[in-house]
């Protein structure tokens, strides 16, 4: 079997395992990442750039060799690397997850239980649930599920078409990495610099398949390409900005705005300033979008890494 075909295979056996059974409660494969990730961080620590892009190395490194030397193993049986491939892809996406809690904090506010919703916040995003009203956490539920749209889904389907196996491995390490030390806090400023930068450049190409996908499969694509095309770049992050602009534009909703995380206040530009309010309906509206882009974007990967095993091979032929 060809390495398109194998990779189409798995890739589709991973995301329909991931929509009928979600993440496992314990024992999750991107868990026993961080717990390894976070081993090396006591052992490297100091505040220094340099040590920073080690572990990044060391971590992400070790992962994409992980799933370089399972692929190599299972090659000669082409059922062996689909189901490698279909565990991969099941354990490195998390769009069902995603999609439960945002449901059960639409659940929450539409029962007027904002109490609730902000409990299980903390679950979807690092917000500051405190600060925010129900029409506020309505906006931080419909930003999250933009941007894991991308970060949890597209984004490892990209790399998964682009490298197999290990692409699906280091795209999540990379990424749970910029969510563990990433981020801009006293002890992380310096020492999480090179994987917040690997994030990002990680992250590019899936973020603007994202972007493309849900202006095709939003309500108003025109909508969707103006937000993007005069909002994006305002973003402070190059990623998040195209795929929460296209999901503005899509579902005709402004998003951003002043933003609380752990008493730091932001003040974000406003995206889609033409579009209203979001209101708590919006959070399901932003679900149904984020499934749509996210097999959307399995067609697209599974069909472009089939055409490219077979430009490869008629070149070699």
């Amino acid at each position: 079997m060809r390495a398109g075909r194998v990779f189409a295979y798995g890739a589709a056996a991973g995301l329909l395992g991931d929509l009928l059974l979600g993440d496992p409660r314990r024992g999750h494969p991107v868990a026993v990442f961080g717990r390894a990730a976070g081993a090396v961080e006591q052992l490297l620590w100091r505040d220094h750039r340099g040590r920073g892009a080690l572990h990044t190395a060391v971590c992400a490194g070790g992962a994409v060799a992980l799933g370089a030397v399972a692929a190599r193993a299972v090659r000669p049986c082409p059922a062996a690397s689909v189901a490698l491939t279909g565990a991969a892809t099941w354990a490195v996406v998390g769009g069902t997850s995603l999609a439960r809690e945002a449901s059960a904090i639409g659940r929450a506010l539409e029962a007027g239980d904002v109490a609730g919703a902000r409990a299980r916040l903390p679950h979807l995003c690092g917000r500051d649930p405190q600060a925010l009203d129900a029409d506020g956490i309505a906006r931080a539920v419909v930003e999250s599920v933009a941007e894991n749209t991308s970060d949890a889904v597209v984004g490892a389907l990209v790399w998964g078409a682009v490298a197999g196996v290990p692409g699906l491995l280091g795209f999540r390490a990379v990424n749970t990495l910029d969510a563990m030390v990433g981020h801009k806090s006293p002890r992380y400023r310096r020492y999480g610099w090179a994987s917040a930068r690997l994030d990002d450049l990680a992250g590019w190409p899936g973020a603007r398949l994202t972007a493309v996908l849900a202006t095709a499969a939003g309500g108003d694509p025109r909508g969707a390409v103006r937000a993007w095309r005069a909002d994006a770049g305002r973003h402070p992050s190059p990623n998040a900005g195209p795929v929460e602009a296209s999901f503005a534009g899509a579902l005709g909703v402004r998003l951003g705005g002043t933003l609380s995380y752990g008493g730091r206040v932001e003040h974000r530009p406003v995206l889609n300033r033409s579009g209203r309010a979001v209101r708590v309906a919006d959070i399901d509206r932003a679900v149904r979008l984020s499934r749509r882009v996210s097999w959307l974007a399995l067609g697209v990967c599974a069909g472009a890494r089939i055409v490219g095993a077979r430009l490869r091979k008629g070149r070699t032929a």
